[in-house]
């Protein structure tokens, strides 16, 4: 092997190593999310997903910025940007623990909304900034350091493996700081995983400015002069995937979520001690098994294609769910919790939340297996559809509110059909939607600049 190839391998391998610690960064501000609502529900019954909703909804507003970004600066740039915003975002959120909360805003039905509770708020949406721009790096550099198809596929189940690692120790350590939810509970319970999230930002954002990203799609504005009459809209299996990626991340989100209000609610999951902290291992268990999927998928993923994978799962998913309803919430099993009070412990839970963390096995191969399929042939366009891409992850936070509306409706466990509706579209794209019937159009992918094979 040359000289000239051993480089462009070791240049490879650090390029991917910063895109799967980039993938860890984003699960670990998503995730925090859900079981910090927990606190702020005490003191309004409406407030458990808003902060949730607030971080994804900043997808909605960022992600087609993010993805001319991207093209404009480069993937680099992004990712300095998003770090530094992350980290401003954060800082926001551990302020929202210092503000009084005796000072009122305007009221919700006839209740007060403090100032502490805007400021976290805006503090998600910020967040929500942040990881809309690492999602519009990491997914197209991941997929095309694979090589696109199966082994673009591989790579990106590797990393969101990591993704499902910090998923699966937030929600843990969450639980663990908080304990037992009281009125008096506040974010500042808290403030030292917020304060190592700052951290860790700044340490990203100094190992990201000493490490080389290749640039594929980066072009400044008006270099041709032409109007390009085709887009990454112009492709069906794009605008599928688009649809199936909104989807997806409402269920993903809504599955966990959903679950940690229900268990949290003693009277009606009936679990009479530290409920919010075996909520909190419980909904970690579900982001575990993300990890495993993310792992075993890696593996097969050079061999089983994204398509047989996601019809696999989706299929699975949904009879999963199913049984998960249908399922008498006096059928319990027992499970391990852990609280500062009491340490190691366990608790007798429905045996509906062990269908549903189960899932976890599902969802954890779907963003992967919708991206690689929804972006292959697209060439030129592959970083403008990552930008639309991230638009519609707000999908995890509509979608989840959605179901949590329903649930203080109709029941928790009704709100599950939502799921069972979105995984049947997801089974739909993965069936027919996902095949490229636009083949004409031309993508020039002999214009692009080759990258090197991963390692």
């Amino acid at each position: 092997m040359s000289n000239t190839d051993k480089t462009n391998r070791k240049g490879s391998f650090v390029a991917i190593a910063a895109m799967f610690f980039l993938f860890a960064m984003i699960s670990f501000v998503t995730n925090l999310a859900a079981p910090l609502g927990t606190i702020w529900k005490t003191n309004y019954e409406w407030a458990g997903m808003v902060g949730n909703f607030m971080n994804f909804f900043a997808y909605l507003i960022m992600g087609i910025p993010a993805g001319t970004m991207l093209m404009r600066i480069g993937y680099k740039k992004t990712a300095l940007w998003a770090v530094a915003i992350g980290a401003v975002g954060m800082f926001l959120q551990y302020l929202s623990g210092l503000v009084g909360s005796e000072t009122p805003t305007f009221s919700v039905g006839g209740a007060p909304v403090m100032l502490n509770f805007l400021i976290y708020l805006l503090g998600a949406f910020v967040c929500g900034f942040c990881v809309c721009m690492l999602n519009t790096v990491v997914n197209p550099m991941l997929n095309m350091l694979g090589g696109g198809g199966n082994r673009g596929n591989s790579l990106l189940q590797l990393g969101g493996s990591l993704n499902s690692l910090a998923g699966t120790v937030t929600p843990l350590f969450v639980g663990m700081l908080i304990g037992e939810i009281t009125r008096t509970t506040s974010i500042g319970d808290v403030s030292i995983l917020l304060w190592i999230a700052m951290a860790v930002f700044v340490a990203t954002f100094i190992i990201i400015s000493f490490v080389h990203i290749p640039e594929p799609h980066t072009h400044g504005a008006g270099t041709s002069g032409k109007r390009d009459r085709y887009s990454a809209w112009s492709f069906r299996h794009t605008v599928l995937g688009v649809i199936a990626i909104f989807f997806y991340v409402g269920t993903e989100v809504g599955i966990p979520g959903v679950l940690i209000f229900y268990l949290s609610d003693s009277a009606v999951s009936g679990i009479t001690q530290n409920a919010t902290a075996v909520a909190g291992a419980v909904a970690a268990v579900y982001w575990l098994l993300m990890l495993v999927g993310r792992l075993c998928s890696s593996v097969i993923s050079s061999k089983v294609s994204s398509r047989v994978q996601l019809i696999t799962v989706s299929i699975t998913a949904i009879l999963l769910i199913v049984f998960a309803i249908l399922t008498p919430a006096t059928v319990r099993v027992s499970v391990p919790a852990y609280s500062v009070e009491d340490g190691f412990t366990s608790a007798l839970v429905p045996i509906s939340a062990l269908y549903l963390v189960l899932c976890g096995l599902c969802t954890s191969v779907m963003w992967g297996s919708i991206f690689n399929l929804a972006v292959e042939g697209l060439g030129k366009y592959t970083a403008q559809a990552s930008g639309i891409f991230m638009m519609m992850v707000v999908g995890g936070g509509v979608m989840p509110l959605i179901q949590n509306a329903i649930a203080g409706s109709a029941g928790y466990m009704a709100s599950y059909w939502l799921p069972v509706a979105m995984l049947a579209y997801i089974l739909f794209f993965a069936l027919s939607g996902s095949r490229n019937v636009n083949t004409d159009i031309p993508v020039d992918e002999d214009d692009e600049i080759k990258i090197p094979d991963a390692v």
